[in-house]
């Protein structure tokens, strides 16, 4: 589970304009936030930029102390 789509909202951005800002389709940032599309290292990259955090903040999936 990634926080894409968390980090976006507290933005306030809209799923088309992170898109606009990246340079990629609307549907990609859907399907990323739905974890249903792994985006490249470059995409990724451009994402943690515009919502100004850090790769680990939002694609990595922290292990529950239960697991």
């Amino acid at each position: 589970m990634n926080q894409v789509c968390e980090y976006r909202r507290k933005k306030k951005l809209s799923q088309m304009a992170l898109a606009n800002q990246v340079g990629v389709a609307r549907q990609t940032i859907n399907l990323i936030e739905n974890n249903k599309y792994n985006p490249s290292l470059d995409l990724c990259l451009k994402i943690a930029w515009s919502l100004e955090t850090d790769l680990n903040t939002l694609f990595w999936r922290k292990k529950d102390e239960n697991e």
